[in-house]
């Protein structure tokens, strides 16, 4: 199986996997009144309020200097195009931008103290913004938080984890300096030119009345979408994805924020939300890697190869149906894994996809369909915002009518969820609501924790919320029963945990076969570069280029690779893990390792004969066919390593005359080497060696060593056991001379050549 799907992904990856769709993704909200929609409104008036939403807003005509609140004003715009000064730092901006906003736009400031200025779970003020960053194109928002010098260290790393935590894609400033129009409490400034905020008291302000106040100061622009989201919330993709600027360090790690996971006991299936790599891992109890869902972020039904998920939550495991139901959180979607087909199919909302033909597909795939592509299947005399709908959902039970229970991670609000007309029936609102009408099956899922140390639980529980009401509660999905162990994911940690309920014994899951997941979508191929960076995924680094002058012919090119020191592999590189690309004047021939030889492509007649005789092969002798096939399968399911310690990959190309290049991706999985020099070592001085073998040539976020390894450290996880991902970035550029002439001045002659290239990845020394 893993041959065939690493053949299915390098056919369709380069258009389907990678091109950011045209799928929409559905937001809901309730209907509201316009909160200042007036832009000539008199200095110091009450514009209105509605529901929990109080504004006020400042005279028109004052400056960012002499209005109330314009110390903030001229705070924020002194230290954008800084990305540390002397009371701020910034924790996760692409530093690749030189300028971090412009000085004329529309701003969104969450300000305040956003650790400890909260009396409840934090949660709930990141999910607005983040629900208006969805909405309001067009728009720069941030989140400044206002420390002091005695907790400056404990906050960067507290804000880290919070940053990871709560998928956070807009920047967040650390600040020393607290303007005098600010405090500890967390508000909402809206403002345009750094003129005429609008502040929120509230932390439970309007969402629909907020977006009108956003359009009414972007209206005079030509990037203002917020009216057109406001009532068609289905948006593009390539508008809507962004991911956090902490890739450099947590996202080449093997598990990045492994959120959630449900088991299978009776067919010993594990299934692992790998959240902020939005994707589901399928593994036996021994951790044998057997399957994964999800390519890329996005919003996609189709095959586990191709579809795509954004931060993937809970899942619950359908044993008559053969099906895992997903929490799609950052999508406010319920998914539906058929096992057995290997397809991921939405649930809810309910889409209605109207086929258009090849040339709509393609225009989908590119991004450049129409809206009404993909609708959503709801009354058209019924207006969206009058229809419940999910929000960041993140945990799900199931009833024993046939309908899903979905809860919010901060136990605010649950929904019931209709399998078969796939709409929501009830919405519950608050803790005590819940746990009145579902307490009782909630409690007893979580009876199960009373086996679990009571010091280390409180570790989980911080590490996921901070909702002092319910925090046991915040378990809810962290956690499954599976024969008499309990297998729980530790977030702080990146890792999985199997604990006995009887001996109270805890170890770490030990992952294998990890070659399945193939090659991780944030290794971007340069066909995709520009387009993936201008939704927010990076490009993967370059480890290498090289230079060859040869004759045309072919060219069998081996790469040797070294890996840095003290590292090991976890297990030999297969080939699902590597991509190959030919531009310019050569066409590859092989992807398979020097054992075998080049595959040339053949026309469809001589594939039809090929196949008659393999068919030929089967009837005659079955067991001798399907022995030939699966010495072929492991033949071409590992890249060849010899004893010189080096790992070994190799290409064979067909060249003409011009200039070409071969690019070469791979995903080495590595950890720190078990041996004498590490044995001594403290931990913290192993984080560090981690931290340097991840770092990339250049940095092109704002987190840096120090944080990362005080982040680790805080984990208590022994740093050895840590799988993480080093990628290589190959370009091998030809400059190939022209076909030498035989003696009769009329053939060509083609030549064979070799070449060996030596690659090393650097890295700390022992």
């Amino acid at each position: 199986m893993s041959s065939s799907r690493s053949l299915n992904l390098k056919k369709i990856s380069w258009l389907s996997s990678r091109i950011l769709s045209g799928n929409t993704i559905h937001w809901g909200c309730r209907r509201a009144v316009v909160i200042g929609g007036d832009r000539n409104i008199s200095s110091n008036t009450l514009v209105g309020t509605r529901g929990f939403a109080s504004v006020k807003r400042v005279s028109r005509a004052s400056s960012a200097s002499s209005s109330p609140h314009g110390d903030l004003l001229s705070y924020v715009r002194a230290s954008l195009d800084k990305l540390q000064g002397p009371s701020h730092h910034w924790l996760n901006r692409d530093t690749e931008s030189k300028q971090l906003f412009k000085e004329k736009g529309t701003y969104v400031v969450l300000a305040g103290d956003l650790l400890n200025g909260t009396s409840s779970d934090p949660s709930c003020f990141f999910e607005k913004l983040k629900l208006l960053q969805q909405r309001c194109h067009g728009v720069c928002f941030m989140g400044i938080h206002f420390s002091d010098q005695a907790r400056i260290a404990d906050d960067r790393t507290a804000l880290a984890e919070l940053i990871v935590k709560e998928y956070l894609t807009f920047p967040v400033l650390l600040s020393e300096k607290v303007p005098k129009s600010s405090g500890e409490e967390v508000r909402y400034f809206v403002f345009r030119d750094f003129k005429n905020p609008l502040i929120y008291q509230d932390k439970d302000m309007d969402i629909a009345s907020v977006a009108k106040a956003l359009d009414s100061l972007t209206q005079d622009t030509d990037k203002s979408k917020s009216v057109k989201l406001f009532t068609n919330t289905w948006s593009k993709q390539a508008d809507a994805i962004k991911e956090p600027h902490f890739s450099s360090f947590l996202q080449d790690l093997f598990l990045y924020f492994p959120g959630c996971i449900s088991a299978d006991e009776a067919g010993d299936c594990l299934f692992l939300s790998d959240s902020n790599h939005h994707r589901i891992i399928i593994s036996n109890s021994s951790g044998e890697l057997l399957d994964s869902i999800g390519c890329f972020p996005g919003f996609e039904d189709g095959e586990f190869e191709s579809a795509k998920m954004l931060r993937p939550a809970a899942t619950l495991y359908d044993e008559e149906e053969d099906c895992l139901y997903i929490v799609d959180s950052e999508n406010h979607a319920i998914r539906k894994a058929n096992i057995k087909t290997r397809v991921l199919e939405t649930v809810y909302p309910k889409v209605i996809k109207k086929s258009g033909g090849l040339w709509s597909w393609v225009m989908e795939k590119m991004g450049l369909g129409k809206d009404d592509d993909t609708t959503v299947d709801t009354d058209a005399k019924s207006e969206e915002s009058d229809s419940p709908s999910l929000l960041f959902p993140w945990h799900i039970l199931k009833r024993d009518d046939d309908s899903l229970l979905v809860i919010n991670k901060s136990f605010s609000k649950l929904w019931i969820v209709n399998l078969a007309s796939g709409e929501i029936e009830e919405v519950v609102e608050g803790l005590q609501g819940i746990m009145e009408i579902y307490g009782e099956l909630i409690t007893e899922k979580l009876s199960v924790l009373k086996h679990l140390p009571s010091t280390w639980l409180q570790q989980q529980t911080k590490a996921i919320t901070s909702c002092k009401d319910q925090p046991s509660a915040a378990l809810l999905s962290s956690f499954s029963k599976f024969g008499d162990d309990i297998v729980m994911t530790d977030i702080a940690g990146q890792r999985v945990l199997k604990l006995n309920r009887e001996s109270g014994a805890c170890s770490s899951i030990k992952f294998s076969n990890i070659g399945i997941l193939g090659l991780p979508y944030w290794l971007s191929t340069p066909l995709e570069r520009v387009f993936n960076l201008a939704s927010g995924v990076q490009e993967a680094h370059l480890s290498h280029t090289h230079q060859l002058r040869l004759l045309p012919g072919k060219i069998s090119i081996r790469l040797n690779i070294e890996i840095p020191q003290c590292t090991e592999l976890v297990e030999p590189v297969q080939e699902s893990c590597i991509w190959r690309q030919a531009r310019g004047s050569i066409t590859e021939v092989s992807n398979a390792g020097s054992s075998l030889e080049p595959s040339e492509k053949v026309g469809v007649s001589q594939q039809w004969y090929d196949e008659l005789d393999n068919l030929a092969k089967e009837i005659v002798n079955p067991e001798l066919a399907e022995e030939e096939e699966e010495e072929k399968e492991e033949d071409i399911s590992e890249v060849e390593g010899e004893d010189d310690g080096r790992i070994h990959i190799d290409c064979t190309v067909n060249t003409s005359p011009g200039t070409s290049e071969l690019i070469v991706y791979a995903a080495l999985y590595l950890r720190l080497a078990k041996n004498e020099e590490t044995q001594g070592a403290s931990q913290e001085e192993l984080a560090r060696r981690i931290a340097e073998t991840l770092k990339p040539a250049r940095n092109m976020t704002t987190m840096d060593e120090e944080l990362f390894v005080k982040v680790f450290l805080k984990s208590k996880r022994e740093v050895r056991d840590i799988v993480f991902l080093k990628p290589v970035h190959v370009r091998v550029r030809f400059d190939t001379m022209d076909h030498p002439k035989a003696d009769n001045s009329r053939d060509i002659i083609l030549t064979d050549s070799s070449a060996q290239i030596n690659v090393s990845l650097g890295g700390e020394q022992c």
